[in-house]
């Protein structure tokens, strides 16, 4: 199948021939041609399968073909960063189309809020925003969605991890009731279903390779003491033949200590965190895509944010909270076909999360022998240490062999 089998308009056909666009993937397969037929869709598809294209081009299409033009789609999405990237593909597919996008977010100057009111006063067919700066606007009279006929929300698992669940539904209040509701997730916890069962309309379900990193993904781990983590990924930096590299830890100070620890070592990397100006932090997503920077670190804000070809490798510098967030973070290689490699380092705390990942996943991750020269790392028991922490919770019983934290009481397997 090609896209021309799509039959889309031929100003976007254009725009998808002059891009490179050929084959569809599984999930524009599935869902261009339902959401053409004007149904509502709840598709979960994996960071990296194309989907933004899956939604995107049925609407462009569509919107192509209206007489009046008005404010006709909203996309909502977790992150700036994701919604300015949203809004660069838009641009791209519709480039020979005339129709126009704007990204609404927060976290920006005054300059940047009067810029985006006088974007929307001019008009546009398409509005990318986040929950927080859209519900100022429409708190402001700024927006007017009466005549809004589609609405996708985009990444909706991590909309509500950052708890914009009532804002969802505020936003919603303000829409026409007949519209066309469009919901893409890369996972389907229970608190998705409960918000499609609230906004959409007898929905079409579509599943690409739920919650699984791509094929392409070499999955590694290295069972470390933390002490040892710093010249471990030093030994990976320089070592290892990267183009570019990301490295995710778990909070923004950690982000901070290990970005001056490695500067210090002599290695080019930069910082990306909630700290830095809206225009710094664009700055450095821009070099890194060009190649200008080739590592950056930052926390999972970053995992969902970030959308570049041919990252070779991903860090784990600390396991992820979540086997959703070791996806999405894992998912930034390996994008497009392409191939990389994902790398983890444990630790004895976190040895049981580790656990749960490889669960979820559905496969054992090889575990590597630890650098000579940083010495041997903590053994991989993750259910001797689940049930250390369960003694310690419940504490001795009577009659009981306990003996404290060496863990003689219960036999190792």
């Amino acid at each position: 199948m090609t896209f021309h089998d799509f039959h889309f308009e031929a100003k976007l056909q254009e725009g998808l021939d002059s891009m490179g666009y050929a084959k569809p993937t599984p999930i524009q397969e599935q869902a261009i041609p339902v959401i053409l037929q004007n149904k509502d869709v709840i598709a979960c598809a994996q960071t990296g399968t194309g989907k933004t294209a899956a939604y995107i081009l049925p609407v462009l299409h569509k919107i192509i073909h209206t007489d009046h033009r008005h404010l006709n789609t909203l996309v909502i999405a977790p992150t700036r960063e994701l919604a300015q990237q949203i809004d660069q593909q838009i641009e791209g597919f519709a480039y020979f189309t005339g129709v126009s996008s704007i990204p609404v977010y927060g976290g920006g100057d005054g300059a940047t809020w009067d810029q985006q009111r006088k974007a929307l006063d001019h008009g546009a067919d398409i509005i990318i925003a986040t929950p927080g700066r859209l519900i100022a606007l429409l708190a402001g009279g700024t927006v007017n969605l009466d005549h809004l006929k589609h609405l996708i929300l985009d990444e909706a698992d991590r909309m509500l991890d950052m708890g914009f669940f009532e804002d969802i539904v505020r936003i919603i209040s303000y829409l026409p009731k007949e519209r066309q509701t469009l919901l893409f997730s890369a996972t389907m916890p229970p608190r998705i279903r409960q918000l499609a069962n609230k906004i959409l309309n007898h929905p079409v379900e579509i599943n690409i390779s739920i919650a699984k990193p791509a094929e392409g993904i070499l999955q590694q781990a290295y069972m470390v003491y933390d002490p040892q983590k710093v010249g471990l990924i030093k030994h990976l930096l320089k070592a290892g033949n990267y183009s570019s590299v990301l490295i995710f830890a778990s909070t923004k100070e950690n982000v901070k200590k290990l970005d001056q620890t490695l500067l210090r070592a002599g290695l080019p990397v930069k910082a990306f965190h909630s700290d830095l100006e809206q225009a710094e932090r664009e700055d450095i997503l821009r070099a890194f895509k060009s190649k200008q920077i080739n590592i950056i670190i930052g926390t999972d804000v970053l995992s969902r944010g970030i959308d570049v070809e041919g990252i070779s490798l991903v860090v784990n510098f600390d396991v992820p909270p979540d086997p959703e967030d070791y996806v999405h973070r894992v998912g930034r290689t390996a994008r497009a076909e392409t191939t990389g490699t994902a790398i983890t380092f444990i630790n004895e705390k976190d040895q049981r999360k580790f656990f749960g990942i490889e669960n979820m996943i559905g496969s054992t991750i090889p575990k590597l022998p630890m650098p000579a020269s940083l010495g041997d790392g903590p053994p991989y028991q993750p259910e001797v240490r689940h049930k250390k922490s369960f003694e310690r919770k419940k504490g001795p019983q009577r009659g009981s062999s306990h003996k404290g934290s060496s863990g003689r009481g219960f036999r190792r397997r």
